[in-house]
């Protein structure tokens, strides 16, 4: 028979289950803590093992917008981005990392789905060679737990019903590489915002033990018209709608990249290296290589 003594130590020890703070278990990330801002942002982008090749892919849409006229579905996307990480130390700012990739996207043919050669031009009724997106590198800056001050970065991210989501905004104001040296004073700077939302299953992101997050991603462009498009200043505006997901593995890639790949871009099997120090490709300084190529190009000469 439970005496009085026992019936209070146990309504004690009871107490103390149901008050004491709960301690998350030593293989969950802790999300408040600096390295956890790391650990977490490296699950989601890439992975916590360093050179570890990572894949994105994504497809989607793209929109013509012109004043006065209907909106046009110019064409369909099929995007993939390779992409590694590596671990970088600050003395400030602790453990951080750094990303380099490399990314595609294709312009297909709205109705067909077939990858678009060249492109008849509704406005000008011209025809003129499809350039299709083929960055390289795409690098991010190096990132941290911490601030200049070291203070903990906050981690901004929401959770519904055990799915964690995640969204970025990236407003873009820069010197256009196809432009002169006077764009202060006569315009042509590029202005465009992407904005990227993630979401994925918290219990796998939180999980020390796994090295990667798979998660959905979403992506909307919104932006001048394309250079290859040679639109010559008309009014109007593109916008980009795609969704995606990391892969597990590269030949989860769609048989239409892979060929792609295969035919025109063999490097792109592989992220940079992680000492890559290369500046960023834009479709801007991409599209000026060409047109500088095509220009060096010697002229054929006509017969008489």
């Amino acid at each position: 028979m439970m005496t009085t003594q026992s019936k209070f130590l146990g309504s004690i020890a009871l107490a103390v289950l149901l008050f004491a703070p709960l301690q998350a278990p030593a293989d969950t990330i802790d999300t408040e803590t600096a390295e956890g801002y790391v650990q977490v942002n490296r699950k989601i982008q890439c992975s916590l093992e360093d050179a570890k090749p990572v894949v994105y892919t994504w497809s989607g849409r793209a929109y013509a917008r012109v004043p006065g006229e209907r909106d046009r579905h110019l064409f369909n996307l099929l995007g993939m981005n390779i992409r590694q990480c590596g671990a970088i130390e600050d003395p400030d700012r602790g453990e951080g990392y750094r990303l380099v990739s490399r990314e595609i996207m294709l312009y297909l043919d709205p109705k067909s789905n077939e990858v678009m050669r060249q492109w008849n031009n509704p406005w000008s009724g011209e025809t003129v060679d499809v350039i299709h997106v083929a960055n390289d590198p795409v690098n991010g800056r190096p990132s941290f737990g911490r601030d200049q001050n070291g203070n903990t970065m906050p981690l901004r991210m929401d959770e519904i019903n055990g799915t964690w989501l995640m969204n970025i905004e990236v407003p873009l104001f820069y010197t256009n590489a196809l432009g002169g040296d006077y764009q202060k004073y006569v315009g042509g700077t590029y202005h465009a915002t992407e904005i990227f939302d993630f979401n994925g299953d918290m219990a796998e992101l939180l999980d020390a033990s796994l090295p990667e997050a798979y998660p959905i991603v979403s992506w909307v462009r919104l932006s001048q018209w394309l250079p290859w498009m040679e639109m010559n200043g008309r009014a109007g505006m593109m916008y980009f709608n795609a969704m995606g997901k990391k892969l597990e593995s590269f030949d989860q890639l769609a048989d239409t990249m892979k060929a792609e790949i295969a035919a025109n871009y063999p490097e792109y099997v592989a992220p940079p290296p992680l000492d890559d120090q290369r500046r960023n490709e834009t479709s801007w300084t991409y599209m000026k290589k060409i047109i500088d190529g095509r220009k060096e190009k010697p002229e054929t000469t006509q017969g008489h």
